[in-house]
């Protein structure tokens, strides 16, 4: 009887594991595709391009990638969580500006400093798990995962001050 019940258990174990392997996975994919459009949509920030179709999947998969974030089994508030909530704060004005607001008057630098800081955001966490689960990466001095942040974050701030410069918002281009 006990032997029974102990197989139970690590098949139950072993199903919750797949399960979590699969979420995570999901999960990663989401953030890598809300990393890879959100540069497309820095992009078109920097040459004046709108890119409505890359710009409604980076808010999308972005938002997915928060919101899936809160779901993974932990037992108490963490500082991804208050990333987390950073972030879908940033998209919500980042999308009332794009879409409910028009871009008209200052929702057009909210919008591009929302969107900016969102993917920055992404880009943070990318680092961070970069640095704790990459084998190479651990094997750098302790202060590389800092200098990637300052260096990110620095070109960041630059590209998103030369985006909301030279974003107007005017031109609907197809993506």
């Amino acid at each position: 009887m006990q032997q029974e019940t102990d197989t139970q258990q690590r098949q139950m174990i072993t199903t919750l594991s797949i399960g979590l392997q699969i979420y995570t996975t999901i999960h990663v994919v989401l953030s890598l595709a809300g990393i890879g459009s959100g540069f497309a949509v820095f992009y078109g920030l920097l040459t004046d391009k709108r890119l409505e179709a890359w710009t409604r999947f980076f808010l999308v998969t972005t938002a997915a990638t928060s919101v899936t974030g809160f779901f993974f089994p932990v037992d108490r508030f963490l500082p991804s969580h208050a990333l987390g909530v950073t972030s879908l704060l940033v998209l919500a004005v980042a999308t009332a500006a794009r879409y409910r607001h028009g871009l008209a008057g200052a929702w057009r630098w909210l919008y591009v400093v929302g969107a900016v800081a969102a993917l920055y955001l992404n880009v943070f966490v990318l680092i961070v798990q970069s640095f704790g689960k990459v084998p190479a990466l651990k094997d750098l001095p302790p202060s590389s995962p800092a200098f990637a942040q300052l260096t990110v974050l620095t070109l960041f701030i630059v590209g998103g001050v030369l985006a909301v410069r030279r974003f107007r918002g005017l031109s609907l281009q197809p993506s």
